[in-house]
């Protein structure tokens, strides 16, 4: 790959994206000397202190290697192999989490038809049925996406409307919230505001996608649900051993509220995207734009050539329906370079910008 192949910007995913150099240098930082490990020492002590001032003092917090493994955990808490968790039908969980809490929780997924990513009442509502029947899986948990798979958001309102709806059934709320930073830069409210606040009872609160290396966090703002985890998590393989190097990310994430920074960037470069895609002939944006993540049907002859500028994915191979996602490092150079090129392609010009 040429140095040039290696400086292009992509919008599959916001996973492509390198390391927020504010990351880097909180990594490089505590790079010297021998500290105890497995979270034993300062640097995750202090991490933790920071995040607990942003969802709560009581919420009890633990650091594991990515996303699949803290929802996988975080579920773990609050299903059984006879349960069921009821989410949307495009959540990670169910799409693109290769089964994973079915095979090691023994659970069930449920999932409820969406449009958007979004799931409410009624459509929880449809799968409470035969409570205490030991022919059928019992409900014991609804999962949702913050922001969702579709990049619309949650507001504190509809997540409290769910929150309360699982509470009055028995029910239990965990968050996937891998993009839950550019949920909150898009409302302008706080983290703890769309997710303890709000109801949720078990949160996977992402990184990976705003900057980091790697690492995430499971958050429990209900500490009882939290007494088992450290031995989830050793045997969910989920333990940093060098934990002081998935602390140092947090704790750069936190300062000066760089995760907000990041996602709301991310937030921007999407919207103008969008405003672009829109505007040309045969494109069709069809989600709202809320987060980081555009989709928008394409003309399907052009496709390939699209993705020679830019690389991005298709989501529907039916309605040809792509998604893009920009990231911290998106410029506006970058959107720019993209449309121009497009527009070139799909009115029959030149196929480059």
């Amino acid at each position: 790959m040429s140095a040039a192949e290696r400086e292009r910007r992509h919008f599959a995913s916001d996973n492509w994206a390198g390391v927020h150099p504010e990351v880097l240098a909180a990594i490089a930082a505590v790079n010297s000397g021998h500290v105890p490990s497995y979270g034993h020492d300062e640097y995750t002590a202090a991490a933790m202190e920071k995040l607990r001032g942003v969802f709560g003092g009581d919420a009890e917090i633990f650091f594991v290697f990515g996303g699949t493994g803290a929802n996988v955990l975080g579920l773990q808490t609050i299903a059984q192999s006879f349960n069921t968790v009821i989410c949307a039908e495009s959540a990670h969980i169910y799409t693109s989490e290769c089964g994973a809490a079915e095979k090691l929780i023994g659970c069930k997924l449920t999932p409820v038809a969406s449009s958007d990513g979004k799931i409410d009442r009624d459509g929880i509502a449809r799968h409470l049925h035969h409570f205490g029947n030991d022919h059928h899986v019992q409900p014991s948990a609804v999962s949702i996406s913050q922001a969702s798979e579709y990049g619309t958001v949650y507001s504190p309102d509809e997540i409290r409307l769910i929150a309360a709806f699982a509470r009055d059934h028995g029910l239990r709320l965990h968050m996937d919230g891998a993009r839950l930073a550019n949920a909150a830069a898009h409302l302008g409210v706080s983290l703890l505001e769309i997710s303890g606040d709000a109801g949720v009872d078990v949160l996977s609160f992402g990184g990976t996608k705003n900057g980091m290396i790697a690492g995430e966090a499971v958050v429990f703002f209900d500490r009882a649900l939290a007494q088992d985890f450290i031995y989830r998590r050793m045997q969910g393989m989920q333990l940093p051993s060098k934990m002081r190097f998935v602390a140092a990310q947090f704790d750069a994430m936190l300062t000066g509220e760089l995760w907000r920074r990041s996602a709301s960037h991310a937030n921007d470069m999407a919207a103008l995207l969008a405003g672009g895609i829109a505007a040309l002939p045969g494109c069709n944006v069809t989600q709202r734009v809320q987060a980081n993540e555009v989709f928008a049907v394409l003309p399907r002859e052009h496709i390939a050539a699209l993705q020679d500028i830019s690389y991005f994915h298709v989501w529907d191979e039916a309605k040809s329906e792509a998604r893009f996602l920009c990231s911290f490092d998106t410029t506006e150079d970058d959107v720019s370079r993209f449309l121009i090129a497009a527009a070139r392609i799909i009115t029959g010009g030149q196929n480059g910008p």
